[in-house]
């Protein structure tokens, strides 16, 4: 029998909200630190976010490692906080899980997950690099047989691969797509994406930004074409699955509270909305280390949150992965110039409650 993804969660994916890319907290000697780990998605959860990723590149890729082992240890922990948390939230969190290999190790983790109570699987393509079409297809459809996808679009950088528009109009016509993830940090390919649905009439899949290059404008603009006869489909990206989004999330939600305001509202953008799209993309480019190529990505992340606290250090599972020359001063730079964006108060004045939990 096909997974269903429950009414009241689709609509939570469909009206848009903040889903944070969940970074890994360990310990200096590479184990899973599991009181900040909570620690972390209770911040996520306090701060307003609609649902959380796990087992995603920001968990990072390497707690599938046999040696590690740590990919269902993480969404298992995950679960049981996560229930712990909607007990006391008026709507429940969005449980995403990271799905990634060939369709055996896929379909592997998407019961790993779905036996863990996740609600989707993002799916990653990494793995598929050579794959065509049609092959891509069909472990699309072998992972969604067991719980219901969110379409992955990975920037080539971090891992990602090059996904065409017939792909993308080809995995519209899957009953267990749900949302789609839009990440390349390419306009262009983030058009195929969109256009595909729209050309499918798959109104009903959620998309979300994970362009954290891009993050307002992504937010704001109106996705339209025209149809032969006449008529346009007009589509919107109603949120965020974003690493970006795993620090400063409570400033997130209310951003991304105003942009559904002003977009509902019609008219013009305000100035100020675009002034932020240009500090929130600045920003990322220091903690996402782009003038590397983003080799210090994730460890840019675990800065931040270091810094507040929340995590204890900037440790990844790779020890070769650390921040690159001069990130920190560029991450020090940003945050003196754009407090507007940063959630330094609220998690001051309510960390000790989120370790002690």
């Amino acid at each position: 029998m096909k997974p269903v993804l429950e009414q009241q969660l689709r609509t939570i994916l469909q009206r848009g909200v903040v889903i944070p890319a969940s970074p890994l907290a360990t310990t200096r000697t590479a184990q899973l630190d599991e009181r900040r780990q909570r620690a972390l998605w209770r911040y996520y959860s306090a701060a307003g976010a609609g649902g959380i990723a796990v087992g995603v590149h920001t968990t990072q890729f390497a707690i599938r490692d046999p040696k590690i082992g740590l990919f269902e240890p993480v969404l298992a922990l995950a679960a049981e906080e996560f229930d712990r948390l909607d007990a006391s939230r008026q709507q429940p969190l969005v449980r995403i899980a990271g799905i990634c290999g060939r369709t055996d190790q896929a379909t592997r983790e998407a019961e790993t997950a779905r036996g863990l109570r996740f609600h989707a699987g993002l799916l990653s393509l990494s793995a598929m690099r050579d794959a065509d079409d049609e092959a891509l297809i069909a472990h699309c459809r072998a992972v969604g047989e067991i719980i219901p996808l969110v379409g992955f679009y990975l920037q080539p950088a971090v891992g990602g691969r090059l996904l065409s528009y017939n792909f993308w109009r080809r995995l519209a016509e899957l009953d267990a797509l749900v949302a789609v993830k839009i990440a390349p940090f390419n306009r262009y390919q983030t058009l195929d994406v969109i256009r595909a649905m729209a050309d499918a009439g798959r109104t009903d899949v959620a998309l979300y930004t994970g362009n954290d290059d891009n993050i307002v404008l992504d937010l704001l603009t109106p996705y339209r074409f025209p149809r032969p006869d006449g008529s346009a489909a007009e589509l919107r990206i109603v949120g965020g699955l974003l690493g970006q989004w795993a620090v400063w999330t409570k400033k997130a939600v209310e951003l991304l509270e105003r942009c559904h305001a002003v977009t509902q509202a019609g008219g013009d953008i305000p100035v100020d909305l675009l002034h932020t799209a240009v500090a929130l993309t600045d920003a990322n480019a220091a903690i996402f280390d782009a003038a590397n190529q983003f080799a210090g990505c994730i460890p840019g992340i675990h800065e931040v949150l270091r810094r507040r606290g929340l995590l204890e250090g900037t440790w990844c599972l790779d020890p070769h992965e650390t921040l690159s020359p001069g990130q920190g001063a560029e991450i020090d730079r940003v945050c003196r110039q754009y407090p507007e964006l940063t959630d330094d108060q609220f998690v001051d004045a309510h960390l000790d409650e989120w370790l002690s939990g």
